[in-house]
């Protein structure tokens, strides 16, 4: 892995980022259009983690902490979100991975791991797509792929957040956003009472409710089918990496797991038993046991 010390010396501490602990420090990246909010620590290969809507980099904590003696953990914040700046356009999985890209160069990492957890998965994907030489695995978590196979199944499924973007959804969640998560992070789980935790919940909510939050997090929803444009090209070509789909038996892992076969020529998928959407909360020890074998599967991309 090639390290870039003359650019990460100008790379300033993030004020609010994810707290991992021990051993990982936090950087401000500025790349195209904003600035990225990282946590790194650990030493070995790096792995990229994403995370989705509804939660932070933080939801990483108790994977990254197993991670880091064995793998460089890099978390990201995506653009809009957490402590990543909000740009003035291009909220949108392609354009994101794009900025992430830039943001993990500057970082000084030339090759990665990807890991993404739903809309976190679509960046993910985005990334791996776009730049396959350099992504030696890739590990899908529980959502759908926009425009790849039965992707309308989902998307036009009987649930109404796919569409709630705009000028009044904004409005009407204004100062009540722990009431509009709470319906993400109860329905989603499999069981509530083991979804994400109080602590949790509270900064996650403190995090969307800051000026412009939750404008960013809904165009990430209505970037939806732009996003199918931009995967039915992109899957065109198959990718050469081992790719994993894990998902929860109670949620999107048997969907994810057939999209995952039409897009990878060397697929594994795992369905977690007993779990809905939020597989790091519901079933941590087993969530983190498949992304960790999926992260060690010998790198296939070419170098």
């Amino acid at each position: 892995m090639n390290r870039v010390s003359i650019v990460i010396a100008l790379l300033a501490p993030a004020v609010s980022a994810a707290n991992y602990g021990p051993g990982f420090r936090q950087k401000v990246v500025p790349v195209e259009g904003c600035t990225l909010s990282a946590t790194v620590g650990g030493k070995g290969p790096t792995v990229l983690l994403l995370h989705g809507y509804a939660e932070t980099a933080q939801m990483w904590k108790p994977l990254a902490v197993q991670l880091a003696p064995r793998f460089t953990v890099v978390a990201i914040d995506l653009p809009g979100i957490g402590d990543s700046s909000i740009p003035a356009s291009g909220i949108d999985m392609k354009t994101s991975a794009q900025r992430i890209h830039e943001g993990v160069h500057k970082l000084g990492y030339d090759r990665a791991r990807v890991v993404g957890h739903d809309i976190g998965l679509m960046v993910a994907y985005a990334y791996a797509a776009m730049y396959p030489s350099e992504v030696e695995q890739l590990t899908l978590m529980d959502a759908f792929l926009p425009g790849i196979g039965a992707w309308r199944d989902v998307y036009d499924a009987p649930v109404w957040h796919f569409r709630f973007y705009g000028h009044t959804p904004e409005l009407l969640v204004k100062g009540r956003e722990r009431t509009y998560f709470e319906h993400f992070w109860n329905d989603f789980a499999a069981d509530p009472k083991h979804s994400i935790p109080e602590a949790d919940r509270r900064a996650y909510t403190k995090a969307y409710a800051r000026p412009g939050r939750m404008a960013a997090g809904f165009a990430y929803f209505k970037s939806f089918l732009k996003t199918a444009d931009d995967f039915a090209e992109l899957g065109k070509t198959r990718l050469p990496m081992p790719v994993a789909s894990i998902g929860g038996e109670k949620a999107n892992g048997d969907a994810l797991g057939a999209q995952v076969k039409l897009i990878s020529a060397n697929p594994t998928v795992v369905i977690v038993t007993g779990s809905g959407h939020w597989l790091m909360e519901e079933k941590t020890e087993e969530t983190i046991a498949a992304v960790t074998r999926a992260l060690e599967e010998p790198a296939t991309a070419q170098k």
